[in-house]
């Protein structure tokens, strides 16, 4: 076991190593006259980058820890619903990306969050309005969504290196924070498109042992005699009571890749001559692979049958089922997945705080192009540290459920402004109410009721959508001021 402990370490500090060189290498693009290198990447982003990024991020570290944990407790219902993603994905980038791309470049947008404040214009003082409500809510959902990835990536390594979760956790999130310090949003989309890469390899592996080892059939049978729910089930739970609620998930995922800042930003960042069909046909092979993984979850519910916790199903199979040095590549491709939404998670709040909050609190400041870039850097390390120490004070909690917390709530606030928006649209008014609708509703479904995962903040984006429109017609007679380019 001391010789795989050493090969463990050697892979972690291995990646380590050409993460950060990676980081390096695309900070370059990070230029001390243009913030957009860092935000956006330069507007650099190639079709395979761009679908690398996207899926890395899109799957990742719930699909990988959160989802097999689901599929452990809840059965098939979460086989399904995790294949929406790739459909979902796929559908974001040929129907909306490419007006996304070519209205933020139109108005010099580098954040979601500045992004929704332009579009709406109504002059400066509601424009700093929006754009700060947008940040300070992107900040505080976004490093809830963060603390659940932090602790994933922590319990992840703490199993496979023999060390504490904290020691863990602490070593996983100062290397991301270093990394995307270095190169911004071009170190993030570069290293996701390695990731990704081992993400499907790790996913590709895992499937030829499971079914050499079972067939659908045995699997089939034995999770009929454990609970017949597992492959029938009465109820879409978690997701929601009806058997038809896991079909909600594919406008979810859409909405998910469209709408928020940390996955939207990705279209920004595309280059202008990019086509939209070149990435969905890197998007769609990517997305079905990884889609697979929640079988992990049911394969090692008839094995073990008896674990304490459904989050530990992705932990056990690697300790239960490979030979250890497979599993230790494994274990790394998983820890790419769960990095690839850390680092996605932490560069979008840190461009809240570092860009948007600053500009809108601050909008006449003055700054050179090397001392923002040092601005944009330190709110990177300060919110990493941030989402540490609110990993190691939360109460417990199941990762996939504080995800959809902060991402589906998220998603809740943003749909009237990023999405409603691009075919109706609205004022700044009525972005800034349906912002705060899409709070209070979808975060008070998911904190004080029993409804599913994928409904709550469904019915935050259908309250936040109609109060868009509502409050918007209601002030139509207000002033509309002149849009500002900002970066």
């Amino acid at each position: 076991m001391e010789n795989y402990s050493f090969l463990n370490w050697a892979l972690l500090l291995g990646s380590f190593g050409v993460l950060i060189f990676i980081g390096y290498l695309s900070s370059r693009v990070v230029k001390d006259s243009d913030e957009t290198g860092f935000l956006v990447a330069g507007r650099s982003l190639g079709p395979f980058v761009g679908a690398g990024t996207i899926v890395a991020t899109g799957f990742s570290g719930w699909g990988f820890m959160g989802s097999p944990g689901v599929a452990y407790e809840f059965g098939s219902v979460e086989v399904l619903g995790n294949f929406f993603f790739a459909p979902a994905m796929v559908i974001a980038v040929l129907y909306f990306a490419h007006f996304l791309r070519r209205r933020a470049e139109e108005l010099g947008s580098c954040t979601i969050p500045e992004y929704v404040s332009q579009v709406h214009g109504g002059g400066q003082l509601l424009e700093r309005w929006v754009k700060g409500v947008a940040a300070t809510i992107t900040i505080v959902l976004l490093l809830v969504f963060l603390t659940s990835q932090i602790k994933a990536v922590g319990l992840l390594g703490a199993s496979w290196l023999g060390i504490e979760l904290t020691e863990s956790a602490l070593l996983m999130i100062s290397v991301i924070i270093l990394y995307t310090m270095l190169g911004g949003l071009a170190a993030v989309a570069w290293t996701d498109t390695l990731m990704v890469a081992g993400m499907g390899i790790g996913a590709l592996v895992m499937m030829v042992q499971i079914f050499t080892d079972v067939s659908l059939t045995e699997m089939s049978e034995r999770l009929n005699a454990i609970d017949p729910e597992l492959l029938n089930p009465s109820t879409s739970a978690p997701y929601g009571e009806s058997k038809g609620s896991v079909f909600l998930v594919l406008p979810y995922a859409f909405l998910f890749t469209a709408v928020l800042p940390y996955m939207a930003v990705r279209f920004l960042a595309f280059k202008p001559t990019v086509k939209m069909h070149q990435v969905a046909i890197w998007v769609a092979p990517m997305g079905c692979l990884l889609s697979l993984v929640p079988i992990v979850g049911m394969y090692v519910r008839i094995a073990h049958p008896e674990l304490a916790e459904a989050d530990q199903a992705m932990p056990v199979y690697l300790a239960t089922f490979l030979h250890p040095a497979l599993a230790g590549v494994i274990t790394l491709f998983i820890l790419f997945a769960m990095k690839s939404t850390a680092n996605s998670l932490l560069h979008t709040v840190s461009s809240a705080a570092s860009h948007d909050l600053r500009t809108a609190l601050f909008p006449h400041s003055k700054a050179s192009g090397a001392r923002i870039l040092w601005v944009n850097r330190i709110w990177v390390a300060i919110l990493g540290f941030v989402g540490f120490l609110m990993m190691l004070y939360a109460p417990p909690f199941m990762l996939s459920w504080l995800g959809i917390l902060g991402s589906g709530t998220l998603l809740a606030v943003m749909i009237g402004p990023v999405f409603i928006s691009s075919f109706w649209q609205g004022n700044g008014y009525g972005a800034l109410a349906s912002m705060l609708t899409g709070l209070v509703t979808s975060g008070s479904f998911l904190l004080f009721t029993d409804v599913g995962w994928v409904e709550g903040p469904l019915y935050g984006c259908l309250a936040s959508s109609l109060v868009y429109v509502t409050v918007s017609r209601l002030t139509q007679g207000a002033p509309a001021g002149a849009v500002a380019r900002s970066c």
